[in-house]
C-alpha cells in the first residue's frame, strides 16, 4: 500500500466513518469465524484473532477482544510472505497458510490463514485470521506439546507460506498431506474453511469501503488513523516522569528457572522496553519469538480501550537480542511460547509502579490459565474426541478496588472457558466442580481476585493435560504497597483406585475411566496493607466464601462474632493496633 500524506481537506466526518468501519470489518470477520468453526477452542474459548493488514505488513485493524498476544505477530507473517512472493506474486483467489516458528515464533497450533484483496487489479492489503487448531500433528493435541517436545518437528507440522489455493485453484494434494498427518482432520479442515470464509468476508467489506469512498480517501484515512493513534499514545507516555525504571521476576519450568528482567526508559513521549536481561533460549523451554509482552504492557498503559492499529506501537521501542528466550533462534521448540508473556507484562508494570502508583495493580495470576485438556476414543459415538478449555485465575488488587476473580490473563482478550454443559454434552467427561478458590487472592487493602477450582472426571480412558495449573511456581503473584502475594497454581490427579489426589509430576497424565483431575489456578496479589481494609468488606468476603474466617483473623486482623454475622469492632481495633506496634 502506498503511503499518502493526508491532506488538510480530508473530510473529518468521512474520516470518523472509516475509523470505525475498519475495526467493524475485523469484528464481522470474527463473528463469521466463531459461528462456523468446528473446534471448541474457537467457537467457545475464542482463541483467535481476525485482522486487516496493509501491503507493508502494518496492522489496519484487529477485532475487538482478539487474543492480545497475537497482535505483535501478524505483521511479521505478512512481511515474510511479501518477501517470499513479492507484491506481484499474489493473485485474487490465493489462500496462504503459515505457522512456521522461524517467523511466527509461536506454538504450531496457532495457524495463520490469509488472503490478499485487490481493487481494480491493485493489491491493497490482506485479510488475516490466526486461530488455534485442535491438533497439527506431532505432540500438539490440545494446547501444544508443552515440555514434552524436544524440537519443532516433534511438535507437529510446520507450514511455511504455502498456497493451498492459488488464483482460486485448490491444491488438493497439499490439503490431503495436511489431513493425513493430523489426528482430527475433519475439525481442522472445518476450521480452515471458517478461516477462509472470514478472510473472504474481510476482502469484500474492505472493497465495499473503497468503492464507496474512493481508494485515495480510504488510504489517506488509514495513514491519518495511524498517525493520530501514535499521538494519543505518546501523549500518555509524556505524562510519565522521565527516567529509567527496572524490575525483576522469574518463572520455573521443567527445564529450570527463567529470569525476567525489565528496564523501561521514559524520555519525553518515547518509551523503550528492554528485555535483554531475560534468560537465554533453552532446549525444551519457554522460548518464543515475539514483541507481544512489551506491546501488551504498552497498549494497556496508553489507550487500552481504543481499537488497535499500527500506530498503537509507533512510539515504542522494544529491545530483545537474538538468542534471548523472547527472541529465540530457530530451530528450537516454541510450544511453551506464551508461558512467560503474562509475567513479562506484570514485570513491566511493576517497573513503573513508583512512577505511576495511582495506576499500577498488583500482579495477576501470571499465566494463560490452566489447560483443561482430555482426549481419547469415545466408544459410544465411535469417534476420537478432544475436550479443551482454559481455566482462568485472579487479577491483582488495584489502587481503588479489588482485583477481578477468575478472569483471563491480560494477554488473552475475550478468551473464556468452555461451558460445562457443552463439555459434557459432546464428550465422555463429567465436570464435578467449577468454583472460586477460597483464600487464593492475596490479602490487601484491596484484595487480589480469586482463582478457580475445576474438578473433572473421565468416563473413558484417555490422556489429560496435567501441567502446573497455569501459574508461577516459586514466584507467586506479588502484592504492592504492603499487599501480600496470591496463592500459586497447582494440578492434582487421582486414579480410579487412588484414595487421595496427588500433585502431577508430568505435563501429561494417562488415566483410566474414573480418573480425575483438579485444576487450581492462582489468585492475584493484594494492593495495600491488609490491616487497612474496611472490616465490613472483610465480613462480606467471609460470608460470601471468598476468604475463610481464619484468614480474616490472621491476614486482616478482623475479629468476627462466633456466628460470623458481625464484626467485633472493639476486638478488631485492639488486634490491629497491636500488630501495627509489632511492625515498628
Amino acid at each position: 500500500m502506498t503511503v499518502i500524506d493526508a491532506p488538510r481537506t480530508l473530510d473529518p466526518v468521512t474520516l470518523e466513518v472509516i475509523r470505525n468501519a475498519l475495526p467493524a470489518i475485523s469484528d464481522e470477520m470474527s463473528f463469521d469465524l466463531q459461528r462456523t468453526s468446528y473446534n471448541m477452542m474457537i467457537y467457545e474459548v475464542r482463541d483467535y484473532c481476525t485482522a486487516l493488514l496493509d501491503t507493508q505488513g502494518r496492522l489496519i485493524s484487529q477485532n475487538i477482544g482478539g487474543v492480545s498476544h497475537f497482535v505483535a505477530d501478524l505483521g511479521v507473517v505478512i512481511k515474510d510472505g511479501i518477501q517470499r512472493f513479492g507484491l506481484d506474486g499474489f493473485a485474487p483467489g490465493d489462500v496462504i497458510l503459515h505457522n512456521h516458528q522461524a517467523v511466527a515464533g509461536q506454538h504450531l497450533n496457532n495457524m495463520v490463514c490469509y488472503t490478499p484483496f485487490f481493487h481494480d487489479g491493485e493489491l491493497l492489503g490482506f485479510a488475516v485470521v490466526r486461530a488455534h487448531w485442535v491438533d497439527i500433528g506431532g505432540q500438539s493435541t490440545g494446547f501444544g506439546a508443552g515440555g514434552t517436545a524436544y524440537d519443532p518437528w516433534s511438535e507437529g507440522l510446520q507450514i511455511d507460506q504455502l498456497k493451498i489455493y492459488e488464483a482460486g485453484v485448490v491444491d488438493r494434494k497439499l490439503l490431503k498431506l495436511i489431513r493425513d498427518n493430523i489426528r482430527y482432520p475433519d475439525a481442522a479442515m472445518g476450521d480452515l474453511r471458517s478461516q477462509m470464509a472470514a478472510c473472504r468476508l474481510g476482502e469484500r467489506r474492505f472493497t465495499e469501503l473503497v468503492e464507496r469512498y474512493g481508494r485515495d480517501t480510504v488510504l489517506r484515512s488509514i495513514d491519518t488513523i495511524y498517525r493520530e493513534t501514535e499521538q494519543k499514545c505518546r501523549g500518555v507516555v509524556a505524562e510519565i516522569p522521565d527516567g529509567v525504571y527496572s524490575a525483576e521476576s522469574f518463572l520455573d519450568a521443567a527445564s529450570g528457572r527463567y529470569d525476567i528482567k525489565v528496564k523501561v526508559t521514559i524520555s519525553g513521549s518515547d518509551m523503550e522496553i528492554d528485555l535483554s536481561g531475560c534468560s537465554p533460549q533453552r532446549e525444551g523451554g519457554m522460548n518464543s519469538r515475539t514483541f507481544a509482552g512489551a506491546y501488551i504492557a504498552y497498549k494497556a498503559l496508553t489507550v487500552p480501550l481504543e481499537p488497535v492499529n499500527e500506530g498503537s506501537f509507533a512510539g515504542l521501542r522494544v529491545v530483545i537480542p537474538e538468542g534471548n528466550m523472547m527472541m529465540a533462534r530457530y530451530p528450537v521448540m516454541m510450544a511453551s511460547w506464551s508461558g512467560a508473556l503474562p509475567t513479562v507484562v506484570d514485570t513491566v508494570w511493576r517497573a513503573l509502579a513508583d512512577a505511576l502508583p495511582e495506576r499500577i495493580p498488583a500482579a495477576h495470576s501470571g499465566s494463560l490459565g490452566a489447560t483443561f485438556v482430555f482426549f481419547g476414543y469415545d466408544p459410544r459415538r465411535d469417534r476420537r474426541f478432544v475436550v479443551q478449555s482454559i481455566e482462568s485465575g485472579g487479577w491483582g488488587g488495584r489502587p481503588t478496588e479489588d482485583g477481578e476473580s477468575v478472569s483471563m490473563s491480560v494477554c488473552q482478550g475475550d478468551v473464556r472457558n468452555a461451558p460445562i454443559e457443552n463439555i459434557e454434552l459432546k464428550n465422555p467427561i463429567l465436570v464435578l466442580e467449577r468454583a472460586l478458590r477460597q483464600d487464593s487472592g492475596g490479602p490487601g487493602k484491596f484484595r487480589g481476585g480469586l482463582g478457580i477450582n475445576t474438578r473433572a472426571q473421565a468416563l473413558v480412558p484417555g490422556r489429560w493435560a496435567a501441567g502446573g495449573g497455569g501459574g508461577r511456581v516459586n514466584c507467586p503473584p506479588w502484592g504492592l504497597w504492603g499487599g501480600q502475594p496470591g496463592k500459586i497454581a497447582e494440578t492434582l490427579i487421582k486414579g480410579p483406585a487412588d484414595a487421595e489426589f496427588r500433585r502431577s509430576e508430568s505435563p501429561r497424565y494417562i488415566g483410566d475411566a474414573g480418573s480425575e483431575v483438579i485444576h487450581r489456578t492462582a489468585g492475584g496479589g493484594g494492593w495495600g496493607d491488609p490491616l487497612e481494609r474496611d472490616p465490613a468488606r472483610v465480613l462480606v468476603d467471609v460470608q460470601e466464601g471468598y476468604i475463610s474466617a481464619q484468614s480474616a483473623l490472621d491476614d486482616y486482623g478482623v475479629v468476627l462474632t462466633p456466628d460470623l454475622a458481625r464484626v467485633d469492632l472493639e476486638a478488631t481495633a485492639k488486634l490491629r493496633a497491636h500488630r501495627s506496634i509489632l511492625r515498628r
